[in-house]
């Protein structure tokens, strides 16, 4: 490892000092094969002709592996990783509804950072569809809120969003390569803005502009307290807290 370090990130968002980033792991989880397949099955349902047959047989298989999955899962959550700037932004969160590889909920979208600046390239299927042929607009709003957060984490300067402005220039087009770009602009105080694009070739069609809030430890596990519908992922987050040499205290002020 590196004697130089670089600014960080835990799951709190909070900065934390990391070695520079490293070549992203080329390992196949199998997650990512499944997500892949089941992205094929909810596309040919959304967006083609299938007759009722076909798909009631569908249904009888994709019901017994989940049968399958159901009886061979374990209790409780499977634990999240947590974000590593000094890797590849792609593996930020794998389970991300926009970035996840092993979420069959994204498109999903894939990242690289260049120069400090993330770039990303999405193809939108079916299941991604607004108006006829175009990408809906909530969606777009889902990856640039996504997109600019994990620019921020590149930056080492991670936080919550606070407000997330979106300019639709032009329709995004269906099942087409798109190309996104997101950049961190500044920091005040807690205060974090970042900017992001999405082009069409050389068309601009969509930009964001957001503004993320920097989390203390104690509020950042608080939140995660109040919402989790059970005690896993909450001593997943102290045990991070922890780890980082901070306190993990819900009685602490926040």
């Amino acid at each position: 490892m590196s004697d130089h370090l670089e600014p960080g990130v835990s799951d709190f968002g909070i900065s934390v000092p990391v070695a520079p980033r490293a070549r992203p792991d080329e390992a196949q989880d199998p997650r990512f094969e499944l997500a892949t397949a089941l992205r094929r099955v909810t596309s040919l349902m959304v967006g083609v002709p299938v007759s009722d047959d076909d798909i009631r047989t569908a249904t009888e298989g994709v019901t017994a592996v989940a049968d399958a999955l159901e009886r061979a899962a374990g209790t409780g959550r499977r634990p999240r990783a947590q974000p590593d700037p000094a890797g590849h932004p792609q593996d930020f969160f794998p389970t991300s509804p926009v970035i996840g590889f092993a979420n069959p909920v994204a498109p999903p979208v894939s990242l690289e950072v260049v120069d400090g600046v993330l770039h990303g390239t999405a193809w939108f299927d079916y299941p991604y569809e607004g108006p006829p042929t175009c990408v809906h607009g909530g969606v777009i709003a889902m990856v640039f809120d996504e997109l600019l957060g994990a620019a921020n984490i590149v930056a080492g300067c991670p936080g919550m969003t606070g407000t997330l402005t979106i300019r639709y220039r032009k329709p995004t087009p269906l099942r087409t390569p798109l190309r996104l770009e997101a950049r961190f602009v500044e920091r005040d105080g807690r205060k974090i803005r970042t900017t992001g694009a999405m082009f069409h070739g050389d068309l601009l069609t969509a930009e964001a502009e957001g503004i993320f809030i920097e989390l203390v430890p104690q509020r950042f596990l608080k939140i995660v307290a109040e919402n989790a519908d059970s005690s896993d992922a909450v001593e997943q987050v102290r045990a991070d807290a922890s780890r980082l040499g901070f306190s993990a205290d819900l009685d602490d002020t926040v």
